[in-house]
Formats: structure tokens, C-alpha cells, sequence
């Protein structure tokens, strides 16, 4: 593939684009940001993209300066990380987000979520002292036409958390039923769990007290703290409708 020729401008914007301008180096960033370092880690936190799209994207941005490759020969394992360089970038990327947060619409911006994603990310969202001591298993059913539309939480005490997508073979403590724009909408402050239940797109049973107590064991995104957050709207749109619309609204 020939090299794309250069903007020719003069503003250091234009210089900053060609390094993270390739399609996929900015999730790849955000994942790890939050945390992934493992290939196959970064490739579920990411969802769509190919395993050898990733191994290239990788190795152009350790050739760029902005993930360093960490091999483990006794171990057995590679580590990607970010270098100080890319560590840099933390206060552009948060900018990006608040931007997204308060001036793209709610449904626009959640709506091609995939919930295999999703459900890998929320590994990260349950604060343990908030739940019983003991193993607490939650069985989420995403009421859409997905290629799988069921995963089970399984928080341990002492272990990490782990999602399923065969039953565990547990007893389920909670039941959720929800969409995946509804559950990244509370995650993402885009709207409330008493809303969604309140609009019948949440739905919980099973233990009443993990029930009651989903605000407090749920944690949301540190994106969801930005102020004039556009919500979603009680009536919902198809995802291929919403698409076709504009999708910015005046920041006020």
C-alpha cells in the first residue's frame, strides 16, 4: 500500500493526525488506558477489529513510540504498554470524551455498542464491597436480536471477576434483563438505573436486595462525571435509523 500523501499544512494538528489518524490506534490507546495489556485482552475491550489488524496496528505503534512490547520469554507472555509518550495523550483523550459526552446524542453515540464488548468491560464496573462476601453470580439477557444475547457475571471474593456466556453452573442471585444502549447509558451517565426501570428497558429479579442496591454496587464510568451530559430520550429509535440522523447538538 502506497504511503497516503501528507496534508501539507502547517498546523501541528495535521502532524498529530498522522500518527493516530490510522483507523483502531485510539481504541487501542483507550483499552490500554483502562488497563488491558494482553493482545487478546485489547482485542475483546476493542470488539470489531482483526486479530492481525491488531498485531499490525501494535507493531506501528511501537514503531511511533507509543506502546512499548513487553516479552516474557519464562513466562511465556507478551505485555503491551504505553510509553510516556502515548501516557501523554491522557488529557487529549479525556477532552475527546467530554466533548463526545456533551455534544453527540445519547442514542447516536451508544447505539452500535456491541454487548460482547460490553459485557467484557463490565468486568471492571462491580465495586466488590458493596456486594455480599460470598460468591455472587448475575445472569444478564440483552432483550435484542444478538448472536448471543445471555452472559453471567461470576464475582468471587479473592478472584477476578469472570463473564460467561455458557451457564456457570451456579445458582443466579440476579437477574437482569436490558438492552445494550440502556446498560452503557448508565454506565456512561447518559441516564439513570431508576429511569430505565421506571421506562421498563431495565428490569431486575432474583435477590431483592442486590436488586435495591444496583446504585451502589454498579460502578459508572469516570466519563459519566462530565456536566451536560446529552441524555437519552424515553422514546428510542432503531440503531439503522439513528445512524441517518445528525448527530451533534449545541453544547450549552
Amino acid at each position: 500500500m502506497a504511503p497516503q500523501r501528507p496534508y501539507g499544512m502547517i498546523c501541528p494538528i495535521t502532524r498529530a493526525c498522522d500518527v493516530l489518524e490510522p483507523r483502531w490506534t485510539i481504541p487501542i490507546l483507550v483499552s490500554l488506558w483502562a488497563g488491558e495489556t494482553r493482545f487478546n485482552d485489547l482485542r475483546r475491550s476493542i470488539g470489531s477489529i482483526s486479530p492481525a489488524l491488531l498485531s499490525r496496528r501494535l507493531k506501528e505503534m511501537e514503531e511511533k513510540g507509543l506502546v512499548t512490547r513487553i516479552e516474557d520469554r519464562a513466562a511465556g507472555t507478551v505485555d503491551y504498554i504505553r510509553t510516556d509518550l502515548a501516557i501523554a495523550l491522557e488529557p487529549v483523550l479525556d477532552g475527546l470524551a467530554k466533548w463526545a459526552q456533551q455534544g453527540l446524542e445519547a442514542e447516536f453515540a451508544l447505539c452500535t455498542a456491541k454487548a460482547s464488548v460490553l459485557m467484557w468491560k463490565i468486568r471492571r464496573c462491580f465495586k466488590r464491597e458493596a456486594l455480599p462476601k460470598r460468591r455472587v453470580v448475575m445472569q444478564f439477557h440483552f432483550n435484542e436480536d444478538l448472536p448471543y444475547d445471555t452472559y453471567w457475571a461470576v464475582i468471587a471474593p479473592e478472584s477476578p471477576v469472570e463473564i460467561f456466556t455458557l451457564i456457570p453452573g451456579f445458582d443466579i442471585d440476579l437477574f437482569i434483563e436490558t438492552t445494550t444502549v440502556s446498560l452503557l447509558g448508565i454506565l456512561l451517565g447518559r441516564t439513570t438505573i431508576a429511569r430505565e426501570l421506571e421506562l421498563g428497558t431495565l428490569f431486575l429479579s432474583g435477590d431483592a436486595v442486590l436488586a435495591r442496591t444496583m446504585d451502589r454496587w454498579l460502578l459508572r464510568s469516570g466519563y459519566a462525571e462530565f456536566d451536560r451530559i446529552q441524555p437519552l430520550p424515553d422514546q428510542r429509535s432503531q440503531p439503522r435509523d439513528i445512524l441517518k440522523q445528525s448527530p451533534l447538538r449545541a453544547v450549552g
